[in-house]
Parts: C-alpha cells; sequence; structure tokens
C-alpha cells in the first residue's frame, strides 16, 4: 500500500498557559497543504524471521540519527502490542516535507502509517482509536489521522473542525537552513491570554490577518535567528497578504494572491516550495 502524508501550517499560535505536566497549552488553527511525503509499507509474506518486526528505508531527505527511533517504527511497535496480528512489514519513505520545519511532517508519517496499518490488516479502528494512538506519539499527530483545517486546543490534540478554504490562494513555503530545537523555541515565551483567538481571526477577511494573527513563537526565535525575521519582511516585499512562521520553525510561508515566480532564486539558500 502506497499514501501521501500531507504537511500542515499553523494559522496564529498562541501559547496561553503552562500545565503541571510541563507541557503548554496552546491555541492554533492547524492547516493541511499539498505538499507530501510517501509511504510504502509491504507485508513481509515469508516466515523467516527479520532483524526487525518493521523494518524502514528512507529515500529523499535525509533524516539522521536511528532508524527505529522513527515516529513510523513507533507507531507500528504500539499497534503491534495491541493487535499481534500484524505481521512484520518493509517500509518505505519517501521524505519531501523538510524537516524541523514546523510543518509537521513526522507526525503526519506516524499517523498515516496508523490509518494505512488499519486499513491493510483490518484492525477495524475508528478514527478515535486512531487519534487516541496518535496522541501517545505526539501533540499534533492526531491532526493528521484526519488531515482537515482544525482549530487545536490542549497541546495540539483537542481538535475541532473549523470552515477555512486557502484554495484560491498561493502559498509559498520558505525554510532557511536552522534548526530549531523545542527547548530553543519555549526559551523566552512569555505565557499569556491572546487578545484576540486565532480562530475567530480567521474567519475575517484574510487582509485583517497581518496585524492580529500571531505565532508567539516568532519573537523569541527571530532574536535568535534574525534571518527567519528578514524572510518574513520578503514575503511581504513580495506581495504576501500573510506571513508567518509555522509551528515553532524553521519553516514561514506567504499566502499570495498570484503565483511568484523564481521563489528558489529570491531564497537561493533556502527549501522552497509552492502551493
Amino acid at each position: 500500500m502506497i499514501q501521501r502524508p500531507c504537511a500542515k501550517i499553523n494559522l496564529g499560535l498562541n501559547i496561553v498557559s503552562k500545565r503541571p505536566d510541563g507541557y503548554h497549552n496552546l491555541e492554533t488553527v492547524f492547516y493541511p497543504i499539498n505538499l507530501n511525503d510517501e509511504i510504502c509499507i509491504e507485508p513481509v509474506l515469508d516466515k523467516e524471521i527479520t532483524k526487525y518486526q518493521c523494518s524502514l528505508s528512507i529515500k529523499g531527505i535525509n533524516i539522521e540519527g536511528d532508524l527505529q527511533q522513527n515516529l513510523i517504527v513507533k507507531a507500528y511497535n504500539i499497534l503491534k502490542k495491541y493487535y499481534p496480528q500484524i505481521p512484520n512489514v518493509n517500509v518505505t519513505l519517501t521524505k519531501n516535507i523538510p524537516t524541523q520545519a514546523g510543518m509537521g511532517g513526522g507526525s503526519s508519517d506516524c499517523a498515516y502509517t496508523i490509518k494505512m496499518l488499519n486499513e491493510m490488516f483490518n484492525l477495524k479502528m475508528s478514527i478515535k482509536d486512531m487519534q487516541s494512538f496518535a496522541a501517545k506519539l505526539g501533540a499534533d499527530c492526531p491532526f493528521f489521522i484526519n488531515p482537515q483545517p482544525s482549530y487545536a486546543t490542549g497541546i495540539g490534540e483537542i481538535l475541532t473542525p473549523i470552515d477555512i478554504n486557502l484554495s484560491k490562494y498561493k502559498i509559498a513555503i520558505v525554510k532557511p537552513p536552522v534548526m530549531i530545537s523545542t527547548k530553543e523555541a519555549f526559551s523566552n515565551i512569555i505565557v499569556k491570554q491572546p487578545i484576540k483567538c486565532c480562530k475567530e481571526i480567521v474567519t475575517q477577511p484574510i487582509e485583517t490577518w497581518k496585524e492580529e494573527l500571531i505565532n508567539d513563537f516568532e519573537n523569541s526565535i527571530c532574536t535568535i535567528h534574525p534571518e527567519i525575521g528578514r524572510i518574513k519582511n520578503r514575503l511581504y516585499d513580495l506581495g504576501a497578504i500573510y506571513a508567518s512562521m509555522t509551528g515553532s520553525g524553521s519553516a514561514l510561508f506567504g499566502i499570495f494572491e498570484k503565483e511568484i515566480e523564481n521563489l528558489d532564486c529570491i531564497f537561493e539558500d533556502c527549501y522552497t516550495h509552492i502551493v
């Protein structure tokens, strides 16, 4: 079976409180975009014992580290505990969504693995069942079980569908060669309630977003990595109606009414993509 996990952008992101467990409660709008990885899962049909129950190979963008710690393998392993009838599998991931970008690529791969295993081996899990497993692996993983525009609260796992459609616009993605850790992203965050909730703002005309729709990570991240702020300003110079960092970065996006030409030349040292 082959499926194509999608990426997401955050339309606003507010850190509203700190939890007793050390995590933070947030408010954001997740919006899926047509930038996709590809996952191929094949059952191991012979009865020979393989080294791993889930053997993972990766093409495309390189992912560093032990592949057995990848979220795809973790998703397989957690399901295997509850559904031992799942056979050994070989998984090939073609990675197109940039890593450490705030676009949810790893979470999407994880969620799609759960969906694919459910379908391939007739596990009969509901969407809520799959989201419950996904939540054990990452805060934004449940979103990708049923990726539709959603208002997210809690640590990102409480999802409410929201009616927003950006299909008539072009979305330009720009990711500089900057890696941002979770610790770094939260290092200078000031927890506060927003003046206006992002859920309300995104239902307004998009022309109003620039003055009201905020990603709370931007100020602290741009202080440490000023090139991110420069990219955002450049997107506005190019005519973006709205531009922002997505998630905790380091990717940014600009929403345009018309196609942007030569984006890769304008941001020649960055990863670029137009949706």
